[in-house]
């Protein structure tokens, strides 16, 4: 059975709103543009993970995503839910989230984590957009700004 986990994302630390249902319907079809385009015959209608514990989409799994994973940073993350029903974005990154079958992702899709609910044998699993070093650089550019900009408020400058 599939779940929405709107509830418990209220609750949660970090979560900055949870998207409405059109706003979560685009992040799922940007989602699968970018990282579902060869998804059919893994079963990603059920497990949007499945692309990457297919084979149909590169991406490094277990410890190894989990460590790449924990090196990465954004200025905001999207949530998105396995049933693409409930999408969040969110200032922290999302490390113990309460459920299973979700996204990780920055706004601009360079990268993804995706966490399962068959962790230990299958999953987690970080991939790359195809353009990941010119996003990643946009990424870490807007990350600098806003280092910069608390450090000017943290200076009584603005």
């Amino acid at each position: 059975m599939k779940r929405n986990f709107l509830k418990p994302a209220t609750s949660i630390e970090g979560v900055l709103r949870c998207c409405t249902p059109d706003e979560t319907l685009v992040w799922g079809e940007r989602w699968l543009d970018v990282f579902g385009r060869n998804r059919h015959g893994v079963n990603a209608d059920d497990y949007l993970w499945h692309v990457f514990s297919g084979g149909r989409y590169p991406s490094l799994d277990a410890a190894e995503a989990r460590a790449v994973y924990a090196a990465h940073s954004a200025e905001r993350y999207i949530l998105l839910s396995n049933d693409q029903r409930s999408a969040f974005v969110l200032d922290r990154k999302p490390v113990n989230w309460p459920e299973r079958d979700y996204n990780v992702f920055p706004e601009n899709l360079a990268w993804n984590m995706a966490f399962t609910h068959e962790e230990g044998w299958l999953g987690p699993y970080f991939a790359k957009h195809a353009d990941y070093v010119q996003l990643e650089a946009a990424n870490q550019q807007r990350l600098e700004k806003r280092r910069q900009a608390e450090v000017a408020r943290a200076r009584g400058w603005c």
